[in-house]
């Protein structure tokens, strides 16, 4: 199995942006020398005093300055807000500075009412699905300059590295945006600590939509990606302390409190107690939100979840407050999933 890294660039107790970036970099520098196969940066809006990610495509360029061989990318630019052709110059010009190592996430997602408002985008599509297609076509075709020559765009050009163009990926969190990336004959990751119970019928989706690309950029074969919430700890019962900070923080969010993150000792008051360890075995029917274990007892749980959608790469998010034990948790995930 191959493993990556999502991070959100989460801001410390008492710190800055700047700290927040710092770890990142450290986090990415890790996980190059542990083998992970990639470090993704997200894209939050209004939520700055807690979570720093806010503009991926800026904090790449810093991230392809700081590694050297780990494939970069975003996780996910949020694609409703811009332009297809200002996304495919800034991604033609993070491929120019890190040759062959871009991965363009392509997502799509609405923040509070100010933070669209803010960001030029309070507006409404006829067809949401339609238009995201329409925007992602733009920008692989952009990147790849795969205009026709009567087409109005065919003489712009993008920065380039000249060792192939980044790589196109949909993310998403429903059936929907699956079938979409199917269509359009892309890679696909979806985001199961989002909305973990669509994550089977969604590869279904994906699967059954499928289409050899027209797109240049794009693949012959499906090719997948499950992005879930796991920590690990040197035991079940330490790591499932950890994953309370995650069940706390979802708790938080369904009563309106976007964008706070209790510590652990926090989180496990709200919770009434450190929650059960994840069990070494999960049902078949269940998808949960977030999953914990020792590296052995964690490394079973994401087989079984890859194994279930019929993947061959998991990404790792967390929402883990502080950032050593983050550190320590993805040394023990690789230690756990043997990465070379």
């Amino acid at each position: 199995m191959d493993l990556s890294i999502v991070d959100l660039s989460p801001v410390p107790d008492d710190g800055t942006a700047s700290d927040a970036y710092a770890n990142t970099v450290e986090a990415a520098q890790q996980a190059e020398q542990l083998g992970f196969s990639r470090f993704w940066v997200a894209e939050h809006h209004g939520m700055a005093d807690s979570i720093a990610g806010t503009t991926p495509e800026v904090l790449l360029g810093h991230l392809a300055a700081e590694t050297d061989s780990i494939r970069l990318g975003s996780g996910a630019v949020l694609l409703n807000h811009y332009s297809p052709f200002k996304v495919a110059e800034e991604f033609g010009a993070l491929d120019a500075l890190a040759p062959g190592r871009i991965d363009a996430g392509l997502g799509r997602a609405n923040g509070s009412p100010a933070a669209d408002r803010a960001l030029g985008t309070d507006r409404r599509v006829q067809n949401p699905d339609e238009d995201h297609a329409e925007k992602i076509e733009a920008v692989v075709t952009h990147l790849y300059d795969d205009y026709p020559d009567e087409h109005p765009y065919s003489d712009l050009t993008i920065p380039r590295s000249g060792r192939g163009a980044p790589v196109p990926w949909v993310l998403g969190s429903s059936p929907s945006s699956a079938s979409l990336a199917g269509e359009l004959g892309l890679p696909y990751c979806f985001a199961a600590f989002i909305r973990p119970q669509f994550a089977t019928q969604s590869f279904e989706q994906y699967r059954e939509h499928f289409q050899p690309s027209r797109l240049a950029g794009g693949i012959d074969e499906p090719q997948g990606m499950i992005a879930v919430n796991a920590v690990s700890a040197e035991t079940d019962e330490d790591a499932a302390r950890l994953r309370a900070v995650a069940e706390a923080s979802y708790k938080r969010m369904q009563r309106g409190e976007v964008g706070t993150r209790p510590s652990v000792e926090e989180a496990v008051d709200e919770l009434g107690g450190v929650p059960e360890p994840t069990p070494d075995t999960l049902d078949s029917d269940e998808w949960p939100r977030a999953i914990s274990g020792s590296p052995s007892t964690l490394a079973g749980l994401l087989e079984q979840l890859t194994e279930r959608v019929g993947v061959d790469e998991a990404m790792i998010q967390h929402i883990v407050p502080e950032h050593d034990d983050a550190l320590r948790s993805h040394e023990l995930i690789a230690e756990g999933i043997g990465l070379p």
